[in-house]
This record gives structure tokens, sequence and C-alpha cells, in this order.
């Protein structure tokens, strides 16, 4: 099941909290004494920057599959987001001794970036979003076949689970990313995404349409969930798309956004018939983004390329963080994956 630790930081009492709940997300991520404390020097830094510099904002812990995918080897993410008035040049930020306070030591971002197995940071007038990943083991450069995946899971209210799950796999040149949803929330939805994690896993070489029908099959004994899965083949420049339910799916291509719809029906319990396989090209700013329906339904695509050309993760972070609106209070988990082009190292 999804364990997501979704912390508000409004004052320096949190800042305690955000140590505690990252301690234990590395146990669960069988992390090591080192990299469970690298972790938490992460985490305290990226809450401390909340409070410092943008009044606030929330922290969000959750535990990711690593760069071996499918290898049973979660990584800690920690993902700060803020609504303040962002940093004015990141690259200097990120330099060592950089400060914006006499009282700090400068050894904020930087020291982030050089422990985390992976780091970014994308800032605009709208707020921050930082993400870091830390593993057992850091492991830039490892070889990947072109692609890279990243995601944001927050459960309603702050719960301890969330329905909502994202997952990746790797089978040679491709790339598998799937969304799914369990139906309602809390528990039992978590035990439904969970088992279609672990379905993606152990088939993850297969077509989308084949994969849902395994899922199909796994998940008859949970309530059922919507599923999305978005299988990228780097060598062939093809990206196919197969959902079931209600699973929301954008593609940005050209300059421009489109929707690949899924097939009504429910993964486990009212399963269609045949399932509609959208195949469409690759392009070089080819960019896709799949969400549970958490996130509203008219919410407006990013529009700064710069944001594109982010790790996937912290586009997806802020495309969740943009679409909140306080007319419009979130009613259930959310969850939002972004598949992209390798055009850096450090995710997977």
């Amino acid at each position: 099941m999804t364990r997501v630790w979704d912390v508000p930081v409004h004052d320096s009492t949190r800042v305690r909290d955000v140590r505690a709940a990252t301690e234990a997300a590395g146990a669960h991520a069988g992390l090591d004494a080192l990299r469970t404390a690298a972790a938490v020097l992460v985490a305290t830094e990226l809450a401390t920057n909340l409070l410092k510099h943008a009044g606030g904002g929330r922290l969000v812990i959750d535990l990711v599959d690593g760069p071996g995918a499918g290898a049973g080897t979660p990584a800690v993410q920690l993902v700060a987001l803020d609504d303040g008035p962002g940093i004015r040049d990141v690259t200097e930020a990120m330099r060592d001794g950089y400060s914006t306070s006499e009282a700090s030591r400068g050894a904020g971002l930087g020291t982030c970036q050089r422990i985390s197995s992976a780091f970014d940071v994308c800032s605009s007038p709208r707020g921050t979003v930082s993400v870091a990943r830390i593993e057992q083991g850091v492991s830039r450069g490892s070889a990947r076949p072109g692609c890279r995946a990243g995601g944001v899971n927050i459960p309603l209210a702050r719960a301890e689970h969330s329905g909502d799950a994202w997952s990746c796999v790797r089978s040679g040149s491709a790339l598998t990313l799937m969304v799914a949803d369990g139906l309602g929330h809390g528990r039992k939805a978590a035990q439904a995404s969970g088992a279609a994690v672990d379905e993606l896993h152990r088939h993850g070489h297969l077509p989308p349409a084949a994969i849902l029908r395994r899922l199909h099959e796994a998940l008859r004994s949970t309530r059922g969930a919507a599923v999305a899965l978005a299988r990228l083949d780097v060598d062939a420049g093809e990206l196919s798309f197969a959902g079931v339910g209600n699973i929301g799916a954008r593609l940005h291509g050209d300059d421009s956004w489109e929707h690949l719809v899924s097939h009504p029906g429910i993964v486990g319990a009212q399963f269609p018939a045949t399932v509609p396989v959208h195949r469409v090209p690759w392009k070089p700013d080819s960019l896709l983004v799949l969400h549970s329906d958490g996130l509203p339904s008219r919410w407006a695509p990013p529009d700064d390329p710069a944001l594109l050309a982010h790790e996937p993760a912290a586009v997806a972070a802020a495309i969740l963080r943009d679409a909140g609106s306080a007319d419009g209070p979130v009613r259930d988990d959310t969850c939002v994956a972004v598949l992209a082009r390798d055009h850096s190292e450090g995710y997977p």
C-alpha cells in the first residue's frame, strides 16, 4: 500500500515532525543509518527553507521506485511545495556557501544536491518546488533507455495511506508508467492500488492492454480501481496508451496538449470486452501527464517550457500545486505522474 507523510510546515515545531516522518520513511524503505541521516538532513533543510523564504508550505514524503524499477528497492522521495515569491537565481542558490541570511551557514541546497541520489528545484513567481530522492547508494549515471518518470501522491486529509498509486517498470528500451486509483479512499482503496502496482512489476514486459487484463484478474478480490498505462518504446519512437476508468491523460508535443481518453469501466469489477489502445508518435518535446480524479478536471497544463524541462517529479508536483484552488477543496486522494525524455541524470 502507498504510505505517504504529508506534513504542513507553517511554524518551527513542524520541522521536528518532518524529521520524524523522514526517519519513518527511511525505515520503511530499508535505508541504513547513514542514508536515513542524509534524508533527514535534506528534509530539515527543505522544511527550514519553507519557513525562512516562503512563509510556509508543505513537505510530502513517500516511497518511490529507485532506478532499478521493479527490483523492490524503494527510495525516499521528499517534495517541498510553496506559494512563495520564488528563488531569483536557482543556479546561484545551489552554490555552496550561498546565503540570503547572515544567520545561515549557506550549506543548504548545494549540500542537498550532493548527498541526494537525485535533486531538482524549479522556481517561479508562483512558488518553488524542490524534489529529492534518497536511496541506498547514490546511483547517478545509471543506464536508462532515454526516458524518465516521476510522480507525486497526496492522500486526502493527510491520511496515512493514499488510495492512489503510480509506478513504472522498464523492459529493454521501453518504460511503462501506471497510475491506479482504488475506488474510494483510505486503506481498502490503497490495497487495490497496491495490488495493481505489484501486478505491474510482475507483468510490465507486456503491452498495456495485456497488463490491464492481468490487473483485472488480480484486483477481483479488492474494491477495484481505475487504471491507465502508458508504454514508451524509445527505439520505435512510439507511445502506447490504454486505460479503464477515470484516469486523466494529457500528452504534450509540438507546443500543444491533447487528451488521451480511457475506456469506461472498473479494473477488477466491470472490465470492458475490448480495451482501445492509442498509439501516438513520441516527439522531441513530448511529455505525458497521468493523473487521478483528485486533480480538478479542468486543470490547466503548464505553459512554461522551462518547467517542462525539469525532472518529472518536479513537473508533477508543480501541476498538482497549481491546479489547487481554495474555492474547490480537495475531495479525494491525488496522484500525478509524468513521463518525459531524459535530458539529465538522476531520476528513474
